[in-house]
């Protein structure tokens, strides 16, 4: 799932729609989310909806494999976009890479290594560069019915919390699953 659906409030507005490597920000995550190995890629739309879901159709990365779906309550943060898109899961899913549209330099190594651990038993993987937890995580097939009941802008930060010492780790070949792009002048020149 990728989640698209902020106000981008803080880079003042139509962050997702902004300039970005020949194309515009929301391109190169939707590029990392079809990259991925998954049968469906399910995109949350919000704020700004229709120029997004435009932006999303016009994508060069978007296959027949996307579904494109609006959060009505996307105001509410990062829970009412997953929800929204757990919704959206095939019955006997094996599990959910979450992907935030503002992130855009994901590394597309880092997929098959979250696969891996999850498959070898962990509830779910995310990625760390230089110690700190970065992005997609991929959770299992056990927490997706969370996904369904989460509230406010934290996304699923409780349930990954929650996990402990299960939540397994893979170290990441680059900076790329931590860089997002907040403000303006996170935007390369």
């Amino acid at each position: 799932m990728v989640l698209a659906a902020g106000a981008g409030s803080r880079f003042g507005g139509r962050k997702l729609l902004a300039t970005y490597a020949g194309g515009v920000l929301l391109d190169a995550a939707l590029a990392a989310a079809f990259a991925a190995p998954v049968s469906k890629v399910i995109v949350v739309t919000g704020a700004d909806g229709e120029a997004v879901a435009a932006a999303v159709r016009a994508s060069p990365a978007v296959d027949g494999r996307l579904t494109l779906v609006h959060a009505a309550d996307h105001a509410e943060g990062m829970g009412a976009s997953l929800r929204r898109a757990a919704a959206e899961l095939s019955p006997g899913c094996a599990g959910v890479f979450v992907f935030l549209g503002d992130m855009p330099r994901i590394p597309h190594a880092v997929f098959a290594l979250l696969i891996e651990a999850v498959r070898a038993g962990a509830p779910a993987a995310a990625p760390v560069f230089q110690g700190q937890r970065g992005h997609p995580a991929l959770l299992g097939a056990a927490l997706l019915p969370q996904l369904l009941t989460l509230t406010g802008d934290a996304g699923a930060r409780a349930i990954l919390k929650a996990l402990g010492d299960r939540l397994i780790l893979v170290e990441a070949p680059d900076d790329g699953v931590l860089f997002d792009v907040d403000e303006r002048g996170d935007l390369p020149a």
